[in-house]
């Protein structure tokens, strides 16, 4: 899949987001070694807490139907800013990639290229708990 049609994904998936509070959509787009892609929104609740991240509902899906291996994301948000996975996202994708994994932010021109160890450094890891 060319990376354009990554993004695109990730806008699409944003019509489906639940955000009657913030009014701020975004969508991921999450696609796994083999080719498979899949989307997320963000799931608002009005215990903030209990909201859903677009890219944790891509990951869960993916997960849930037996996927373990991730060759990259794509996230957007409905102001195209740029927006990267928040910190608890980032810790949960470092569950399942490796520090080089690809995260494509949507701009408004353009896209940004990061790396989860970019945005993520000095992860806690399994080996932390050992």
């Amino acid at each position: 899949m060319e990376i354009e049609d990554l993004v695109q994904a990730a806008r699409e998936a944003q019509e489906h987001a639940h955000v009657p509070y913030s009014e701020y959509r975004v969508g991921a787009a999450l696609e796994t070694e083999d080719g498979t892609v899949f989307t997320g929104c963000n799931i608002e609740n009005a215990n903030y807490s209990n909201s859903l991240h677009a890219e944790e509902v891509a990951l869960s899906q993916a997960i849930a139907t037996g996927h373990r291996g991730f060759a990259r994301l794509a996230v957007s948000s409905s102001k195209r800013d740029g927006v990267t996975p928040c910190g608890m996202c980032r810790q949960t994708l470092a569950e399942f990639c490796r520090e080089g994994f690809p995260i494509v932010c949507d701009g408004e021109e353009g896209y940004e290229k990061y790396t989860l160890g970019e945005l993520l450094p000095n992860t806690i890891t399994r080996e932390h708990l050992e």
